[in-house]
């Protein structure tokens, strides 16, 4: 039996940083997914550099560009997601969190005064997203399940 054509390179890339999103584990189904839309324009807006090329259809239809890595989702308790902020936080990695409160703004004007208003310490997180070196995320996000 012969092996395999190897995969081209841009195929096996292995990346030095890592893009993971933890969200609590009592959202509902159009919680999760508004709530992670929220948090990776976050890590976009912060990160331009992972944003790849536009896409071409076969018929040269263009389309936006998206993110150049996997964003991995998973899933905690309010206090596994906690856990994981305060870890983010001593590690110097930068974030975006999502609370209980902005299910409730409409805007991001209100969604910065709703979260100004309240201490690290008591924001009702629901998710936060991490960007950082791999490692450290994954320490950083530790007892947290795969997103199902």
């Amino acid at each position: 039996m012969t092996n395999p054509a190897p995969e081209p390179p841009d195929r096996l890339a292995r990346f030095d940083t890592k893009i993971a999103v933890v969200l609590r584990d009592d959202l509902a189904a159009w919680q999760r997914l508004n709530v992670t839309a929220f948090l990776v324009s976050g890590i976009t807006a912060r990160y331009p550099a992972l944003i790849g090329e536009p896409y071409v259809d076969a018929d040269d239809v263009n389309y936006l560009p998206m993110l150049g890595q996997p964003v991995l989702i998973f899933e905690g308790s309010l206090e596994l997601i906690k856990q994981a902020h305060e870890r983010a936080l001593r590690r110097d990695l930068e974030l975006s969190i999502f609370t209980g409160d902005l299910f409730t703004t409409g805007n991001d004007i209100d969604n910065r005064a709703a979260i100004a208003k309240i201490t690290t310490r008591d924001l009702d997180l629901v998710g936060i997203a991490i960007h950082g070196p791999r490692n450290q995320v994954d320490r950083t996000v530790k007892g947290a399940r795969m997103h199902p």
